[in-house]
């Protein structure tokens, strides 16, 4: 084996270590998709009723829910964490606003924050429905604004 100097050009000849202008580049081979958990379809529908079952019953429809079928779908019990903290940050709100409401009405400006709680009333609705369509999708959903208490 010889030994050659690499500065001294050879007679060899090589690929151009780029396609030369005009050239179309070589296909890129196919993307691998990515896959996250397997999500059951039992446990999509279990976790849209966390969110839907606030809507009837409060916190307790969830909160039964969630204490049955935790420990066997982590789906699961991610949405019923969720829906749980999302319904104790409604509660917390809501008895804010009634108060300072109540305090307020003796001046009658306590009346303006009456249509606020109807109003928000219905965004919490409205912000249940997106999650239990998002749980049914197979999403990890997570309410914005939300105390993350359990």
């Amino acid at each position: 084996m010889s030994m050659q100097d690499p500065f001294v050009p050879t007679t060899e000849t090589s690929p151009p270590p780029f396609p030369a202008a005009g050239a179309v580049p070589p296909p890129m081979p196919p993307a691998l998709p990515v896959m996250g958990p397997v999500v059951r379809e039992e446990d999509k529908t279990l976790g849209m009723l966390c969110h839907l079952l606030s809507i009837f019953t409060g916190f307790l429809g969830p909160l039964i829910l969630w204490l049955v079928k935790r420990d066997t779908s982590p789906f699961v019990d991610h949405h019923g964490r969720e829906s749980l903290n999302f319904q104790i940050t409604v509660f917390l709100a809501m008895l804010a606003l009634v108060s300072v409401t109540f305090i307020l009405i003796f001046l009658l400006i306590g009346i303006i924050f009456i249509p606020v709680i109807f109003l928000l009333q219905i965004l919490v609705i409205v912000a249940e429905v997106m999650a239990a369509v998002a749980a049914q999708r197979g999403d990890w959903h997570r309410y914005p604004f939300c105390l993350r208490l359990l």
